[in-house]
């Protein structure tokens, strides 16, 4: 018990004396130093706040303002044109310079917030400007370079992260007759004639009835609301959710492919942790460059980032609900059945990553035993929600559980050691990478705290990786982090020749707190329950994951065609193959260029791409409808990219119907279609943090998710440089119809026989050039790193 003495203050016994009090004086320091820390936090965010509310101006113009009133008064002009005089004349009792001065500074604060006002108005209208995505790749109009002079200046001062966030426009709301003609386009391809007939009736039916009328109240909602869409799509997407959120919502991301940097666990634990609230640091102070749109000066919403750290989800028998705080000085370690709590400061400062290291040792090292029912209480986590919160409630709402469930939910992170070795190795890498994104996706079911915003995952060999919680934020969001993580942890703070971290550790750290609870048996048995519910979960995931090293987005760009649209048109080959036939395809794409924005879905599977694929096995190749189904899959993804995608619009309509107690057969039919093959990519974000000129070999291989449709896929794809493209293919064994290392062979052929299809007609069409080679748009072939790989 002597962890649990030191976070003690003071202790006082009763003698015939009188009171015997007896302080702490580490624990004041530590309490008062804590406090420090809070407060120049505060500080900091109200700095900030005061930044960000007057961008695109700063607050030094406002006494640029004031000067130039000031200046122009002198000359005895009045540039106020009387208001000046009219505001003086309510002024109490001074003298006439005094009065004529303050006069002047309210003047000018006045000028100075209208300016801010206009500019921001300006700002707005400009980056709600979006035909530029529409005109041809290389060609751009007067009219766009006009807007980007003009984003340039009202955006020339460095921006914090945050610094946008007043100036990004709502999210559009499409009008119903449009949604519905594109949704009728997006399922022809999917039915016969006879299905569409009556698909087309129900709405044309819904259109001119129910449809106006839930249309006016989701135009009150835009007008009112910053995003019509995101606070109902979390809500009943995501937290309504009864099912586990293990497999079903939660994704994963992988460490690096090739390399591990350094072989000892607690040294690997120590860097990256250590990187993680570097990262968090920079996230409190808005030192975060704002995310663009690659290759713009487009921003992007950063709304989704301020809950990255310090959260958690928490059951409710109806709705989840999604718990922030605003700091946390400690993380929360599951090792072997215990948990830890691990303080991160010390002395009011970060711990360094020796010193984390050497603290993650002291738990490794730790012999002490589990407490009854605690080592597989995670396992309420991954099990049905409604169990895990009337657990909470009757067992975790009062005494020791109470405080340990807080210091999990609170921590800044959730952290698992796990024994097992993962990663690419042995006699089968295939099989061993297959095993690495099982174990990152459940575990063991009760070895990852699933409800945490985010949980980082140690292996014994020192590979590492992530599982993250879906309600609060969007893969991208994430995985900026963890390629922040990744490459600190290598290319900046390193290891020595031992392979641990460097620095030196302060002796005097106290250890790390091991929690306790007290389990009774009933609760016991509702954890046996959520395991074997979370366990026939788990074991039904087909996993796949492979490397095609064949070419990668260098060829298919040279082809002139979009990476994305050739992988997504190469996935409906290689469905209809294997199935004999077409389904709904969901392709996640973001609609942060508006506040709040979030994603929103790209129908890949359309009548362009179907004609394509049904001619590609005849006697002829039409390879001009390949181009023509390239061009819509484009048209498709930039619509959804600019608010005038089809399926958030649908699903709001839906939500307002139930809100009104009105049924509509063909929203109700819409929202209950399965998506068979579920898809999105992974895009490195920052690839100015790794160095993969001089080391190639440091490239992760993604992350993924488990499948949507219990008779479909889930395919998660990153595209690394010019010659790789990772997939992740999930799926389940119980479904008869599937198979993760099959669909990934018909993959496989589907990208070798199309590119093998355009190879040709690009050669005839291009003769062969001598000199530099250049892409379609033009521009010079760049190194690795410096690519935009989206």
């Amino acid at each position: 018990m002597a962890e649990a003495h030191q976070a003690v203050a003071f202790q006082f016994t009763v003698t015939p004396e009188g009171i015997d009090l007896q302080l702490s004086h580490q624990a004041l320091t530590e309490i008062y130093l804590s406090g420090v820390r809070s407060w120049k936090k505060r500080i900091v965010r109200l700095k900030n706040s005061v930044i960000t509310g007057v961008y695109p101006a700063s607050p030094s113009s406002w006494l640029f303002v004031v000067i130039a009133i000031l200046a122009t008064m002198y000359t005895r002009s009045d540039p106020s044109m009387g208001l000046i005089a009219k505001i003086q004349e309510h002024l109490p009792s001074m003298s006439t310079q005094c009065q004529a001065v303050v006069s002047a500074v309210l003047f000018s604060t006045m000028l100075w917030l209208l300016l801010i006002f206009t500019m921001r108005l300006c700002l707005k209208q400009l980056l709600s400007y979006h035909r530029w995505m529409f005109e041809q790749h290389g060609k751009m109009s007067n009219t766009t370079k006009v807007w980007v002079a003009l984003v340039r200046i009202f955006s020339g001062r460095k921006p914090l992260l945050y610094s946008y966030q007043g100036s990004l426009p709502n999210l559009p709301l499409p009008t119903t007759k449009d949604t519905v003609k594109r949704y009728l386009e997006s399922v022809r391809p999917l039915m016969d004639d006879t299905q569409f007939e009556r698909m087309t009736k129900l709405a044309t039916e819904f259109e001119t009835t129910l449809g106006n009328r839930l249309q006016w109240y989701l135009k009150l909602k835009a007008l009112w609301a910053a995003n019509y869409v995101s606070d109902w799509w979390e809500e009943y997407v995501y937290l309504r959710g009864r099912s586990p959120i293990m497999v079903n919502s939660n994704y994963y991301g992988m460490d690096f492919l090739y390399v591990t940097p350094t072989p000892i666990q607690a040294a690997r634990a120590g860097n990256t942790i250590h990187a993680m609230l570097l990262y968090r640091r920079k996230l409190n102070k808005e030192e975060i460059k704002p995310s663009r749109i690659p290759g713009t000066v487009i921003p992007l919403c950063a709304a989704q980032c301020e809950r990255m750290f310090n959260t958690t989800r928490t059951p409710g028998e109806e709705t989840d609900t999604v718990q922030h705080w605003q700091d946390s000085d400690y993380v929360a370690v599951y090792h072997r059945g215990r948990y830890f709590r691990l303080r991160v400061y010390h002395s009011g400062r970060l711990l360094s990553p020796r010193e984390i290291e050497f603290q993650i040792q002291r738990i490794l090292d730790d012999t002490s035993p589990p407490s009854k029912g605690e080592e597989k209480l995670g396992a309420l986590t991954a099990g049905d929600r409604i169990p895990w919160a009337k657990a909470r409630v009757k067992y975790f709402s009062s005494g020791v559980n109470k405080r340990s469930l807080d210091c999990i939910e609170k921590a800044a992170f959730f952290v698992t050691l796990d024994d097992d070795e993962q990663g690419m190795m042995g006699d089968d890498p295939a099989a061993s990478l297959d095993r690495y994104a099982k174990s990152l996706l459940h575990g063991k079911c009760y070895d990852r705290w699933f409800d945490k915003s985010f949980s980082v995952v140690f292996y014994k060999n020192g590979k590492n990786g992530m599982n993250a919680e879906h309600s609060w934020a969007d893969a991208p969001v994430v995985a900026h982090l963890w390629e922040y993580a990744l490459a600190t942890d290598s290319f900046q703070l390193g290891y020595n020749a031992e392979g641990h971290c460097k620095g030196e550790v302060d002796s005097s750290l106290p250890k790390p707190q091991k929690l306790n609870w007290e389990i009774p048996p009933e609760c016991e048995e509702l954890i046996s329950q959520s395991l074997a519910v979370a366990q026939n979960l788990a074991d039904d995931v087909d996993f796949h994951v492979f490397s095609f090293r064949d070419f990668g987005k260098g060829k298919v760009k040279k082809c002139r065609v979009s990476p994305d649209a050739f992988i997504q048109i190469a996935l409906q080959l290689a469905y209809y193959r294997e199935r004999g036939s077409f389904c709904l395809t969901y392709e996640a794409s973001m609609t942060r260029l508006f506040r709040e924005g979030r994603t929103e879905t790209v129908r890949s599977c359309t009548s362009e791409s179907s004609a394509f694929v049904q001619a590609l096995d005849g006697e002829e190749v039409p390879w001009r409808l390949f181009r023509a189904a390239s061009e819509k899959h484009q048209q498709l993804y930039r619509m959804a990219m600019t608010g005038a995608g089809i399926d958030r619009h649908l699903f709001c309509l839906y939500v307002v119907s139930k809100y009104l107690g009105e049924e509509s057969p063909f929203l109700k039919e819409v929202l209950s279609e399965p998506w068979r093959l579920s898809t999105s990519q992974t895009p490195v974000q920052q690839v100015e943090l790794f160095d993969l000129v001089n080391h190639p070999e440091y490239i992760s291989c993604g992350g993924g998710f488990g499948p949507v449709a219990d008779d479909g896929y889930g395919v998660s794809y990153c595209i690394v440089g010019d010659n790789m493209i990772n997939f992740h293919i999930s799926c389940k064994h119980s479904c008869p119809q599937t198979d993760a290392h099959k669909f990934g062979a018909q993959i496989r052929k589907a990208l070798r026989d199309i590119l093998q299809l355009l190879s040709p007609n690009q050669q005839e069409k291009e003769p062969k050039k001598t000199g530099e080679s250049r892409p379609e748009n033009g521009e010079k072939k760049v190194p690795i790193h410096k690519c935009l790989l989206v």
